[in-house]
């Protein structure tokens, strides 16, 4: 077999034969224009379920449909940009005019995941070994 040097790895003549593609069709600092029908229409798609927030009744996105993004906004303690991103935009404001303690900010999300069906508590962790770790 002739050998032959080159500088190139294995599938680097397909990857410079494939045009380069954009998953971005925008600049990242433009935002795409939405049309008020378009916007309506992202509205009517999503899912809100009704959880209590000192005492009063909002609107939010199920926890299961919140978005790794959106927690790590959360975990970050940008809580007003979470909220932002999970309130229906006619409760955001209520949510801001409440300005829930860190306490009634967990019953809250308590309340959210127990309505959508899911604990957002810590796991239990695995279930202990039926067998017997001690040898007699």
């Amino acid at each position: 077999m002739p050998s032959t040097s080159s500088s190139r790895k294995p599938g680097a003549a397909r990857a410079a034969a494939r045009p380069a593609t954009s998953r971005r069709k925008t600049e990242p600092d433009e935002e795409p224009e939405v049309t008020a029908g378009e916007a309506q229409e992202t509205e009517a798609e999503r899912h809100y379920i009704t959880a209590t927030l000192c005492g009063e009744e909002v609107q939010v996105i199920p926890p299961t449909a919140w978005r790794a993004s959106w927690n790590r906004l959360l975990n970050q303690g940008q809580i007003d940009e979470f909220a932002r991103l999970v309130f229906h935009p006619d409760d955001f404001d209520l949510y801001l005019e409440l300005d829930p303690t860190m306490l009634e900010w967990g019953e809250f999300t308590e309340d959210a995941a127990r309505i959508a069906g899911e604990s957002l508590g810590n796991s239990r962790g695995p279930a202990p070994s039926s067998r017997r770790t001690r040898r007699r």
